[in-house]
């Protein structure tokens, strides 16, 4: 939907394929039309104050397709053309200072802009931006922030659809001068309102009040009248809380540990070096095997008791070595194994 330039008459495109002009205040409908006959989503903008509504949409053959009408005879569009077959809604964008209206559709990576006029037919294509980056969507820069000086005309805030950031895009016409040029810049719509709410609802109309594009000086700002807020340390105490935590830890009684010193030094007797120097020597006394520091039986001897008999060390060290020469039994015979399925995927292979 689109208000016209003093706000009184609003347009729509509806799901029933219609084109509506209606009093927004009232409710009625003061005319109504077949818009495009599409099964997709329709868009309308008012092409400012000459009385003309576009409307972008798509045909019954699902090409994309714009048209102007005149906002008192909505039986026929005045003009239509076939913009191409793509399947993005079209988004129109008019811009009353310059009468020009650009078309972006969803998906695309274009941006086509055309020139209004007044005579037939109405609309005349000028160029197109290009980028390879679709968009899901755009929004536009208010005139009164464009740069005068760079010649910026238009700006747009492209959502790329493929990546999570939101793209500037500017349209400038290309001039070496770098002077404020009064055909680009008429006087433009401000921030000032031109009617309250109440004023509106009351049945009156206004057009925007504009302000001039001329750059000037920009008001200096009072430091005086903004407040500075003081930010503390998180958790910060004073130096007289510290003094005293000092002076609470110093008159803290002092318990002494009457533990036995036999009972702290059994404690840390079997470290992992000695166990590591005890495992050895028992594998040098009982055989000459290369057990390769095997952890399984470093855990066995270190379970065993240093008072427990020779002969009864020498029976788990045994056991021990009987299990590591059946582990590494098995291990040969699993390579062996592998390397004859390895033998019989690669006759597999060579064959035709």
């Amino acid at each position: 939907m689109s208000l016209n330039r003093d706000g009184s008459i609003l347009a729509t495109t509806c799901k029933d394929k219609k084109l509506r002009i209606i009093e927004p205040r009232s409710g009625i409908v003061k005319a109504e039309g077949a818009c495009h006959l599409g099964s997709k989503a329709s868009k309308v903008v008012y092409l400012g104050a000459t009385g003309k509504l576009l409307t972008t949409g798509f045909s019954r053959f699902s090409d994309r397709q714009y048209s102007v009408w005149d906002e008192n005879d909505l039986s026929a569009p005045v003009y239509t053309d076939t913009i191409d077959s793509s399947s993005g809604i079209m988004f129109p964008f008019f811009d009353p200072d310059t009468n020009m209206v650009y078309l972006a559709g969803k998906g695309d990576g274009n941006i086509r802009y055309y020139e209004v006029t007044e005579e037939a037919p109405y609309v005349h294509f000028l160029n197109q931006f290009l980028s390879g980056n679709p968009q899901r969507g755009l929004g536009v820069m208010p005139k009164r922030a464009l740069n005068a000086l760079n010649c910026e005309i238009f700006r747009f805030y492209k959502l790329h659809a493929t990546k999570g950031f939101c793209e500037p895009i500017s349209m400038i016409v290309p001039r070496k001068s770098d002077q404020f040029h009064d055909d680009l810049y008429p006087d433009t719509a401000s921030a000032k309102p031109a009617l309250c709410a109440q004023e509106w609802i009351r049945g009156q109309n206004a057009m925007p009040v504009l302000m001039s594009m001329k750059t000037g000086k920009q008001q200096a700002l009072n430091i005086s009248s903004i407040k500075q807020r003081s930010f503390s340390k998180l958790n910060e105490k004073p130096a007289i809380d510290n003094n005293k935590r000092k002076f609470m830890f110093l008159s803290m009684e002092t318990i002494p540990d009457y533990r036995p010193k036999d009972l702290m030094a059994e404690k840390n007797q079997k470290t992992t070096s000695n166990q590591t120097t005890k495992f050895q020597q028992l594998q040098q006394k009982f055989s000459g095997n290369d057990v390769h520091n095997d952890v399984t039986v470093l855990r066995e001897i270190n379970n065993v008791g240093d008072n427990m008999p020779e002969h009864e060390l020498r029976k788990a060290y045994q056991a021990q070595s009987d299990e590591i020469r059946k582990l590494k039994k098995q291990l040969v015979n699993s390579e062996q194994r592998i390397k004859e399925l390895e033998e019989q995927i690669r006759k597999l292979q060579t064959k035709p």
